[in-house]
C-alpha cells in the first residue's frame, strides 16, 4: 500500500509537483500545514520559459488570462529623467506574465483535481525516516511510508532540516515592506515602475510597483524605515508574525521619491519582508529531494524564484516516473541535483549583483533575454551527450518552437511544440526520412523542406515557412528532446551510435 511520492508543500513548486507527477502516472499525495492558501501576492512575475512548462502542461491559456504581460519598466533615478525601457519578446512563443501568487496557486490547484488529486491542508510533517526501500514520515501524529518524498515546503523546509542539509549563505541587513494598493499613477498598462536614490557605500533608497491585473492595483515595496522591523521574525520571506506597514508609512517612501506624488489608497495587505541568500549543500539525500525555495533562496530581483523552482519541479518530475516505472536505472535519480543546484547557484549569484548594483546600470543596455530563463541549459553535463555534426541547438539546450509546419490531412499549420507535448521523449530528424528508428517508448518525428506523406509510426512534417530550419540549421542532423523540452542527444543522423546509448542509459529504451 506505498504510496509512490509524498511532496510536501502546496505553493507554486509543489502544485507543480503534484501535477507534473500526475501527468507522468505517479501516485502521489501533497500536503500543507496552513488551513488556507496565502492571500500575498508574493511572486508575481512568469518568465517566458515558465509559460513554455506550463503550455506542456496544458494551463497556459489559464495563466494568461488571469494575468497580464509585463510590457517593460519606468525608472525614475534621482539626478536623471525618467526613462521607459521596453522588451520586445515577440520571437519567443511567450513574452513575461505578471500574476499574483495566489491566482497561479488557484489555477494549479484546479489543474490538480482534473488529475483526481487535491491538497491535504492542515496537515504536518514532523519526522522523517528513510531505509533502503522508502520513507517513513509522521504526518499529524501518523505514520506513512512512501517510495519518495519531496519537499516543497519553502526556505524553512521540514523536510530540508530532517535530512541536515546545510543551508548556508547570509541574509541583508536591511528589512522590506510590501503593500497590495491601487496608486494614482500615470503609467500604460502592465508597466512597472522603479525609482531610485543611489546612496554611497550603502543600500539606495528605493520604491517598486509592480503591475497587477487590476487596472491601477500594484504590489509595491520599498525599504523599511530602522526600528519598524522589531522582533525575531523568522529570516526569509513575508513576515506574517510581525505587523506590516500602514498606507501613510508607504506613501511617505512615494512621496520622497517620485516627483509626480500618486496617491496610495485602498491597501488590501501589508507585510514585512526579509531577504537571504542560500543554497542547499545538495538536492537529494536518498529517497528525498528538495525543490524551490526549500532549495535556493535569494533577492527577488528578476521574478527568478518561484520560476526556478517549477523548473526543479519539471525537471526532476519526469525522471522520477521513469524509474518508478521500471522505464529509466535508478541512476537517473543523481541528474537532477547535478543539473539544478547549478542553476539555483547561478541565480543567487546574479540576484545578488543585480540587487546591489540597483540603479546604478550606468546606461548599460540589458541582455534582451535576461531574466527569461530561455538559455537556461544543462551542456556538458554527464546525463546529456552532444555528438555534433547538426546546426542549432546543443545537447543540454531548451528545445527552441518552430512555427508553420504542415502535415499531410490537416488543414492548418503547426507548432513544434505542438508536437512535443506529451511524456515520451521524441526523436526530431530532419533531411533523413529513410533512416529513422522504431522503438517502443520513442516517437519519431522528420521534418523536411518538401511535403512528404505520412509514414506509419512516424510524423511527417514539412517545414513549409522555414522556421525549423532557421532554428535548427538547414542541413541534416537530429535531436533527441526529453519531456522536459531540454535536448538529451545532438548528432548528425538518426543512426549515430550516439543516439542507441542516451536512449539505453537515460530512458531505458533499446
Amino acid at each position: 500500500d506505498m504510496t509512490d511520492v509524498l511532496v510536501v508543500g502546496a505553493g507554486p513548486v509543489g502544485l507543480t509537483m503534484a501535477c507534473e507527477l500526475a501527468r507522468h502516472g505517479v501516485r502521489c499525495r501533497i500536503i500543507d500545514k496552513a488551513e488556507q492558501p496565502s492571500p500575498y501576492c508574493r511572486a508575481i512575475g512568469v518568465t517566458p520559459r515558465t509559460l513554455e512548462i506550463w503550455e506542456g502542461m496544458g494551463i497556459a491559456r489559464e495563466a494568461i488570462d488571469a494575468g497580464l504581460w509585463i510590457t517593460g519598466m519606468r525608472s525614475v533615478i534621482a539626478g536623471h529623467p525618467p526613462f521607459d525601457t521596453l522588451r520586445d519578446l515577440s520571437d519567443l512563443p511567450y513574452a513575461s506574465l505578471g500574476i499574483p501568487q495566489y491566482e497561479t496557486e488557484r489555477v494549479l490547484t484546479r489543474h490538480l483535481a482534473r488529475h483526481g488529486l487535491a491538497i491535504e491542508r492542515g496537515m504536518a510533517l514532523e519526522a522523517l525516516h528513510q531505509d533502503v526501500e522508502g520513507v517513513t514520515v509522521t504526518l499529524n501524529g501518523q505514520s506513512r511510508r512512501f517510495a519518495h518524498v519531496i519537499g516543497c515546503d519553502g526556505a524553512h523546509s521540514a523536510v530540508r532540516r530532517a535530512l541536515g542539509i546545510a543551508f548556508e549563505g547570509e541574509a541583508m541587513p536591511m528589512t522590506f515592506m510590501l503593500g497590495d494598493v491601487h496608486m494614482a499613477a500615470d503609467l500604460p498598462y502592465g508597466l512597472a515602475l522603479r525609482a531610485v536614490r543611489p546612496r554611497e557605500d550603502a543600500p539606495p533608497d528605493l520604491f517598486v510597483a509592480v503591475p497587477l491585473p487590476e487596472p491601477g492595483r500594484y504590489r509595491v515595496s520599498m525599504i523599511a524605515p530602522e526600528g519598524m522591523a522589531t522582533g525575531a521574525g523568522t529570516g526569509h520571506g513575508i513576515q506574517a508574525e510581525m505587523a506590516g506597514p500602514d498606507l501613510a508609512t508607504l506613501q511617505a517612501v512615494a512621496d520622497d521619491l517620485l516627483p509626480d506624488r500618486p496617491v496610495l489608497s485602498d491597501l488590501r495587505w501589508s507585510s514585512l519582508f526579509r531577504i537571504s541568500m542560500r543554497l542547499a549543500a545538495r538536492y537529494r539525500d536518498g529517497h528525498v529531494f528538495i525543490a524551490g525555495d526549500a532549495a535556493h533562496i535569494h533577492p527577488p530581483t528578476g521574478g527568478q524564484g518561484m520560476n526556478t523552482g517549477i523548473q526543479d519541479a519539471c525537471n526532476l518530475a519526469w525522471k522520477l516516473a521513469a524509474v518508478l516505472s521500471g522505464r529509466a536505472p535508478a541512476a537517473l535519480l543523481d541528474s537532477y541535483e547535478a543539473e539544478r543546484r547549478p542553476v539555483g547557484a547561478d541565480v543567487v549569484a546574479r540576484t545578488l549583483a543585480a540587487s546591489i548594483n540597483f540603479g546604478r546600470e550606468g546606461g548599460a543596455k540589458p541582455d534582451r533575454l535576461e531574466d527569461t530563463q530561455i538559455l537556461v541549459n544543462y551542456r556538458d553535463t554527464a546525463w546529456v551527450r552532444d555528438d555534433g555534426g547538426a546546426e542549432g541547438p546543443h545537447a543540454g539546450d531548451r528545445a527552441p518552437d518552430a512555427g508553420g509546419l504542415r502535415r499531410q490531412g490537416v488543414g492548418f499549420p503547426l507548432r513544434l511544440f505542438d508536437i512535443l507535448r506529451g511524456t515520451e521523449p521524441v526523436l526530431l530528424v530532419q533531411g533523413q526520412p529513410d533512416e529513422l528508428p522504431r522503438i517502443a517508448g520513442l516517437r519519431v518525428v522528420a521534418i523536411s523542406g518538401a511535403p512528404m506523406d505520412d509514414r506509419h509510426g512516424v510524423t511527417m512534417l514539412h517545414d513549409a515557412a522555414g522556421a525549423f530550419a532557421a532554428a535548427y540549421g538547414s542541413g541534416p542532423g537530429a535531436w533527441l528532446v526529453r519531456p522536459d523540452g531540454h535536448i538529451a542527444w545532438r548528432g548528425p543522423t538518426a543512426a549515430h551510435p550516439g543516439l542507441a546509448d542516451v536512449l539505453a542509459r537515460v530512458f531505458g529504451l533499446r
